[in-house]
């Protein structure tokens, strides 16, 4: 990786007052974005020192999700490629009977995503993208509703801002896992180019989304995440026992206590996931 433009000391202030941000709920006043010579290198530099400060405090990172997998926001943003943050063992939640209750006492502003979520059985390296090859590193793959938060005014950020802040997580609730293997990854290199995702609330129907919204397809999302990483941090590759949240697949929409939430897949073999916000 390239070194940032900007002194350790700075990436040090920003990661701690967004930290701060982080564990209290308060907002940030203005996104690291605004600061001069702040660019994607001096991000993952924040990036990892509040890994590192995580760690410290007892916590464990499990995995990686994906921001930006749409090409087509890459040429407006100017972005070669998506961007991501780290997941860690107190924000990843999994579901009994495919169904959440989820309390997150220190939120700002909300937002649910109904995302594919990879988990990876062995390490996967990067290379040319290719749906089939990652399938190959994967054990199992699942419906997820990622929960975002956003320490910013107005929702107004960067990517840079994104990677900086957690990739706004504030949670990501896992349902049903679906075992992958050599007799099936042929279809589901197929399926997940091709599936639906009905989006509904309280019962009314929001929104219907497409694999496709995922760089065409969650498994080439995967794929396009393991190159990615390679480039930046080849020392830190995906590994085995990784978790991947490979992008939304629809708009994120406001999660407001009480509501009740609910994702159907045409096309995958998993059942409904629901979540309410207590």
């Amino acid at each position: 990786m390239s070194e940032p433009l900007i002194s350790q000391d700075e990436i040090d202030a920003i990661a701690r007052e967004l930290m701060s941000a982080y564990e209290t709920g308060r907002m940030v006043s203005a996104p690291p974005s605004q600061k001069p010579g702040f660019d994607v290198n001096a991000s993952y530099a924040v990036e990892a020192k509040l890994k590192h400060l995580r760690e410290e405090a007892g916590h464990k990172a499990v995995g990686r999700k994906v921001g930006y997998a749409n090409k087509a926001m890459w040429r407006v943003l100017t972005l070669e490629t998506l961007v991501w943050a780290h997941m860690y063992d107190d924000t990843v939640h999994y579901t009994e009977s495919n169904s959440a209750t989820l309390t997150l006492p220190k939120a700002r502003s909300l937002k649910i995503e109904p995302e594919i979520v990879f988990g990876l059985r062995e390490q996967l390296v990067g290379g040319k993208p290719d749906a089939t090859a990652a399938l190959g590193a994967v054990e199992w793959l699942a419906l997820g509703f990622e929960i975002i938060d956003c320490p910013f005014p107005d929702w107004q950020f960067q990517p840079r801002d994104f990677v900086a802040s957690f990739g706004l997580h504030a949670a990501l609730v896992i349902g049903e896992r679906l075992q992958v293997g050599r007799d099936n990854i042929a279809t589901l290199v197929e399926t997940l180019a091709k599936f639906k995702v009905r989006m509904s609330k309280n019962g009314e129907f929001v929104e219907e989304g497409s694999g496709r919204n995922s760089l065409k397809s969650p498994a080439l999302c995967l794929a396009e995440l393991s190159t990615a990483i390679a480039k930046r941090f080849p020392a830190e590759p995906l590994s085995g026992g990784e978790i991947v949240s490979s992008g939304t697949l629809t708009a994120g929409h406001s999660l407001e206590k009480n509501d009740l939430w609910k994702a159907e897949l045409g096309g995958l073999p998993l059942p409904p996931l629901t979540l309410r916000l207590e």
